[in-house]
């Protein structure tokens, strides 16, 4: 399977599909989440509700339907997700009264309510999070990436003023990157999205932007400062100290199982899913191999070992089917398990198996009495080498050369003839929406975000030549 760039999409899909991740339903860009695919997305889950709740956070549950009138009531808000939007006319052979639209995304509901739970400045903050479902009838689908329906997690704070929100909103944004770049060793870029970019009746929104193996960026996580014009929309008033009724000021904030397809490509190889460790359903395969079912002390000692494996709290696996070893190895492999150990009855005599790491082209001989604490130090050693490795790649493709159209457009062109992926690049940007928008009819490249520490400093704008005001991220996205 080729992961070179015009073969990119092809060798993604084969590798999901190969490691049994998840199956197409017969529902247009609705996919059904197989085991091992859910399984990644509960250990994401784990870690971000672990910190959400660390954080003073509680998790609650609102509607999927939603009157068309709250849509109305923000109108930035409505234009922004009106041609995503599915409806619901009809239920139970009745016309409905007013059209239902299944949530793109929850703030119009959370709003309404928020307006009905609000009182007093003692009612305050309220923070709140919430695992749920989302449908965006998306035109171009792509499995975990961008889907009709996917799962998320929403955040919706509201506060007594500005800087408690706004405090929120890079908190939030901070945590995103501790847990995509320590769980899923992907190193990401914060920043604050233009205003094209940022999400429809934000104030400002922010994000953590991950390259893939193709160059191409993922919007990993986001948070947005929403003002007052929620709170207004929805009439959500406090009282405060000075006994006045005043609006509060709200975020909110969200991941998505977009994650999982950032981590297949971002880890993946051409042998298929390579997984970081922390996620992985299965962290360690113990493989039996030679003539083993002659020889019960092999299964015995694997039997051994597993046990002491899962008393570590290690995620493992026996795998004593009946194919041969070479189909496991590569089934396994297919799958990213991290971790394979191999014991014959060669092996059993001189008292050792044999281990390989998913990342790592050689197997090593490792000696039993040793071999939980290797495998424990060899499951931490390949986290940190995954993230190392994309950050390397990260860097050997974020261009800081490149500073007007002309040198974009024949990186570009080079990039096409030689079949290498064209990358990130950062370049000044004069805050005209004009330009932004002519950079991306031309060469198909979108502000990312303006980072927060930029590598480099950039004075003019790619476009027009002009002063910059920010320096910014551009790149082809998905």
């Amino acid at each position: 399977m080729s992961q070179k760039p015009n073969n990119f999409s092809k060798w993604y899909l084969e590798t999901i599909q190969k490691a049994d991740l998840f199956d197409y339903t017969p529902v247009r860009g609705c996919i059904a989440f197989k085991p091992d695919g859910y399984e990644i997305w509960e250990h994401i889950q784990e870690e971000m509700d672990k910190r959400f709740k660390e954080t003073g956070h509680r998790n609650a549950y609102f509607p999927m339907l939603i009157p068309e009138s709250f849509f109305q009531k923000e109108k930035d808000h409505i234009e922004g997700f009106s041609p995503e939007l599915p409806w619901i006319t009809e239920a139970a052979g009745e016309k409905l009264e007013e059209r239902l639209a299944l949530r793109p995304t929850s703030e119009t509901m959370i709003g309404h309510l928020y307006s009905n739970w609000i009182k007093s400045y003692r009612d305050l903050p309220v923070l709140i999070n919430q695992w749920a479902n989302v449908f965006r009838w998306e035109k171009k689908t792509l499995p975990f990436i961008r889907t009709s329906e996917f799962l998320w997690q929403e955040g919706h704070t509201a506060h007594v003023d500005e800087e408690d929100a706004r405090k929120e909103t890079m908190q939030m944004l901070a945590i995103y990157k501790e847990v995509v770049e320590g769980l899923l060793a992907i190193p990401v870029y914060d920043g604050q999205k233009t205003p094209s970019e940022r999400f429809a009746g934000a104030v400002d929104t922010f994000s953590i932007e991950a390259m893939m193996k193709d160059g191409k960026a993922v919007q990993a996580g986001t948070s947005h400062y929403l003002g007052t014009k929620f709170a207004e929309a929805f009439d959500i008033k406090y009282l405060n100290k000075e006994n006045k009724h005043t609006y509060v000021h709200t975020t909110s904030w969200g991941t998505s199982t977009r994650l999982i397809g950032s981590v297949i490509m971002v880890h993946g190889d051409e042998q298929g899913l390579v997984l970081p460790p922390k996620i992985a359903p299965t962290q360690v395969v113990l493989i039996p191999v030679g003539p083993w079912k002659k020889n019960p002390a092999i299964i015995e000692k694997l039997d051994e070992i597993f046990a002491a494996l899962k008393a570590e709290g290690i995620r493992v696996r026996l795998d004593d089917s009946d194919q041969s070893p070479g189909f496991k190895f590569n089934e396994w492999e297919l799958k990213g398990v991290p971790v394979r150990i191999e014991l014959g009855p060669r092996d059993l005599d001189q008292n050792q198996c044999l281990m390989k790491a998913r990342d790592l082209g050689d197997k090593v001989a490792v000696p039993l009495e040793s071999i939980i604490e290797t495998i424990k130090t060899e499951l931490e050693t390949m986290q940190t080498r995954l993230f190392e490795k994309a950050k390397a790649f990260r860097a050997e493709n974020s261009h800081t050369h490149i500073d007007t159209m002309d040198q974009l457009k024949q990186h570009i062109a080079e990039s096409e003839l030689n079949d290498t992926i064209p990358g990130w690049i950062l370049a000044g940007w004069c805050g005209d929406d004009a330009c932004e928008e002519s950079v991306k009819e031309q060469t198909k490249f979108t502000t990312r975000n303006i980072p927060f520490n930029p590598p480099a400093n950039k004075h003019t704008c790619i476009h027009c030549g002009k002063e910059a005001k920010h320096t910014v991220w551009f790149a082809r996205a998905y």
